[in-house]
């Protein structure tokens, strides 16, 4: 029997070493992948998530389809995927093909988007992804990295009695992986904020284990005024607090302060399935406002170096132990 070489032992935790590529597949239970497009001109929204599932039911993909307004979520069960080394090229056979030009999704007639996208603003830090060094800890329930932070995207979508077009809307993708999902978690994004287009902003935390040792870390990442900022401990510390349709975060390093704060605005929130790895089935999971309103502020020092507001942020939390799960 091949012995593992130790780097792809280690990458099985779904920790990855400095320096790595997280959206390399890592060989554990869920590989995620999440696309999102939000079109200011015409206050639309689309979201795109693949879940690639191995486990005691063998190798399944979950992949999702919806849009606002309007509120439709369309999801289906498909076979493996075929994932690249790299995990830039995914495909799900007849169901989805995702690469770095492009997205094409095909549930049903009636459920099918097709996505171009150019210029993506990429991430940058090349040490560590979206969690800094904690994306180097093994075994963590879940690891997070949002990988495009804009870019341009043109699409055309038909969605039961909708059919889009999106023209230079605004592009958003990142990857999530892990054993399954913590039994509660908090996620944001939105891009294009006070009409600045190329300025997003991303949220994700969870409650986590270490061991014997239980925690609630969030990580946030800003792209404004020329800068990429991770703020994730151990260098900055992070305060959340997502409850009654509210999302208050609040992060400060020696440097850097960022302050975010969302709300419903009066949105419906979508349920997005969440993927049972082990046991080929879908759960009704986060509720998800895809029209959210969210107001962001980033400081250095004492000078305000960004302030912008969106209300097309998408805004979640999740909660499984509702679920008994």
């Amino acid at each position: 029997m091949p012995i593992d070489r130790p780097i792809t032992a280690y990458r099985r935790t779904g920790a990855d070493p400095p320096w790595g590529d997280p959206l390399a597949p890592h060989g554990v239970a869920m590989e995620g992948w999440f696309w999102r497009i939000t079109d200011p001109a015409s206050g639309r929204v689309v979201v795109v998530l693949c879940g690639c599932c191995r486990g005691a039911a063998g190798e399944w993909t979950l992949v999702g389809l919806a849009a606002a307004p309007g509120g439709a979520v369309r999801s289906a069960i498909g076979p493996p995927a075929r994932v690249g080394a790299d995990g830039r090229e995914i495909t799900v056979p007849g169901v989805l093909e995702a690469d770095d030009e492009g997205l094409r999704v095909t549930l049903a007639e009636d459920a099918r988007l097709t996505a171009r996208f150019a210029a993506p603003a990429r991430w940058t830090r090349r040490a560590f992804g979206g969690l800094g060094v904690g994306q180097a800890v093994p075994g963590l329930g879940q690891y997070w990295h949002p990988h495009v932070l804009g870019g341009t995207v043109d699409a055309d979508l038909r969605l039961g009695d909708e059919t889009w077009t999106f023209d230079g809307a605004r592009g958003y993708a990142e990857k999530n992986w892990g054993g399954g999902f913590p039994s509660r978690w908090w996620w944001g994004q939105a891009s294009g904020i006070g009409g600045d287009e190329d300025a997003c902003v991303a949220f994700a935390g969870g409650e986590v284990a270490v061991g014997p040792v239980g925690l609630a870390p969030t990580a946030i990442v800003v792209r404004a005024g020329g800068e990429l900022l991770r703020l994730v401990l151990p260098f900055a510390h992070v305060s959340a607090d997502a409850a009654d349709g509210a999302w208050q975060l609040r992060a400060r390093s020696p440097r850097w302060s960022v302050e975010v704060e969302g709300d419903a605005n009066g949105s419906r929130a979508h349920r997005l399935p969440v993927p049972l790895p082990s046991e080929r089935r879908l759960v009704d999971g986060p509720a998800q406002h895809f029209t959210g309103r969210l107001r962001v502020d980033v400081r250095r020092g004492r000078r305000l170096v960004f302030r912008g507001e969106s209300e097309l942020a998408g805004l979640e939390r999740g909660d499984l132990s509702a679920a008994g799960l």
